[in-house]
């Protein structure tokens, strides 16, 4: 784990503690695809932010909006003392994406299954306007159960958008009630350009999203593990959905330190 992704943690966990709110493994998940995309993929800033031309991210799977919120912040996008209003009546910061608050937000995030065909539509507009201007989007690997998902996959596909990117945050939260099966040989099917890594490792992700894919939309299937970064967050699944006590924070943090060490 990179210190980077160390301190992007730690700030999530002080989140869920202020708003008493949190999916945690699911957030903690998706880290590392987070930093990739903001340190080294997406070309956007805060000045660029409203350029239609700007490269776009949409957060499909919302479980995951405190890593988001944490790391715009972090960027420059809107104040990190922010962060510390997390879920108040007040605030712009949510447990889930509100893009009529936090306009550099692209999409509000909530219901699954509607961020990746939304993207689609965005990276089609890019089409067709000949805008030098890429889309991605995260999704859960559970959103793959939904059938607005393959028909988004299908619609890209039969475009050939290959400037639209989908990341699967494949943490195996649907694996133990659906047998989804190879979904990087579904997607080729569907004609898809894919590549699978490991979603922890940022070297591995970068040289995926590097990976060219001309008259194809790519998908990345990044395996990852829930909670990943916590010894805790792995291995007690009464975390989904729940935030920590005071005591339970400063004991994730301390794990969060020591993890891989």
């Amino acid at each position: 784990m990179t210190e980077q992704a160390r301190q992007l943690r730690k700030s999530i966990l002080h989140m869920a503690y202020i708003a008493q709110d949190a999916n945690l493994p699911s957030t903690f998940s998706a880290v590392e695809i987070l930093r990739v995309l903001y340190d080294r993929v997406l070309r956007v800033s805060p000045e660029t932010a409203a350029d239609p031309c700007r490269d776009r991210f949409v957060l499909s799977k919302g479980q995951a909006t405190m890593g988001l919120l944490a790391i715009l912040a972090e960027k420059g996008y809107f104040p990190q003392e922010e962060l510390l209003t997390a879920c108040r009546y007040d605030s712009r910061v949510s447990m889930q994406a509100d893009r009529t608050k936090l306009p550099f937000v692209e999409v509000s995030a909530g219901s699954l299954g509607h961020g990746f065909p939304m993207a689609a539509g965005m990276a089609w507009a890019n089409h067709i306007m000949n805008r030098d201007a890429s889309v991605y989007v995260l999704a859960g690997d559970g959103e793959m159960n939904e059938g607005t998902m393959w028909e988004a996959a299908l619609f890209a596909a039969s475009e050939k958008l290959d400037r639209l990117t989908l990341v699967i945050d494949d943490n195996n939260s649907i694996g133990q009630m659906v047998r989804m099966g190879d979904l990087s040989e579904k997607l080729r099917a569907f004609g898809f350009q894919t590549v699978e890594t490991d979603g922890h490792d940022e070297g591995a992700l970068a040289q995926a999203f590097a990976v060219r894919h001309p008259g194809k939309p790519m998908a990345i299937l990044a395996k990852t593990v829930r909670g990943y970064g916590s010894r805790t967050l792995t291995e007690d699944r009464s975390w989904f959905h729940r935030a920590p006590t005071q005591k339970e924070m400063e004991q994730l943090a301390r794990e969060v330190e020591c993890y891989g060490a």
